[in-house]
């Protein structure tokens, strides 16, 4: 795809590990945080939160879940407005034992408080050394979006090609609702994790032959 203007809100390892990757691919990327002037030893350029959404022709929130929607809401629903945001994040309790969002998910939250924002939920059910590197694991694995806007997902698709992930391993889950299923696996990740002593895994869904 044509080079685009990417803005993630966010500054951690999920943040920094999606710039890293986009950038490679040749698209333009902006970190946004609440405090740029602290950022300035990352090796990567950073503005603040409505600068950054100024700048993005697509969006992507790896902020932690559970100020995600505070954080929009401070940039505003005007400057949100019809720009496709990817969200990435899940909102866990201090302790990684419970949801922040228990009966919901948190891309339901964002679309239901951004109603003119076309909402993608992927890449929440890994860890951020898998998102950038699918290719280094043993075998071919799964990446789920959700979402309700077609050419969103579309959009977040051909993003997700330029990381790495071939079309044949996305899988469109249906609407913004089935975010749930992919925040709720955080808990099952977490015991995966501890079996495995590692969070570099993924997860493959393997059907019966037609």
């Amino acid at each position: 795809m044509a080079d685009m203007r990417l803005g993630i809100l966010g500054t951690g390892n999920v943040a920094r590990a999606l710039a890293r990757g986009w950038s490679a691919a040749g698209h333009e990327v902006l970190l946004g945080s609440r405090y740029p002037s602290e950022r300035t030893a990352l090796g990567l350029p950073v503005a603040g939160l409505r600068e950054t959404a100024a700048h993005a022709e697509v969006l992507v929130n790896a902020t932690p879940g559970t100020v995600s929607v505070e954080l929009l809401r401070s940039i505003g629903a005007a400057a949100l407005e019809g720009v496709p945001l990817i969200d990435v994040g899940v909102g866990l309790s201090d302790d990684y034992t419970e949801l922040s969002h228990p009966n919901s998910s948190l891309g339901e939250q964002i679309q239901r408080a951004f109603p003119l924002t076309p909402v993608v939920k992927t890449l929440c059910t890994m860890d951020a050394t898998v998102m950038t590197d699918p290719g280094g694991l043993a075998g071919p694995s799964t990446v789920f979006l959700s979402g309700d806007q077609e050419e969103a997902k579309r959009t977040a698709g051909r993003l997700l090609a330029d990381l790495g992930w071939a079309p044949g391993s996305q899988l469109d889950i249906g609407g913004i609702t089935t975010a749930r299923g992919q925040e709720h696996f955080a808990l099952l990740f977490m015991g995966i994790a501890g079996g495995l002593g590692s969070h570099a895994f993924n997860v493959r869904v393997v059907a019966r032959p037609a």
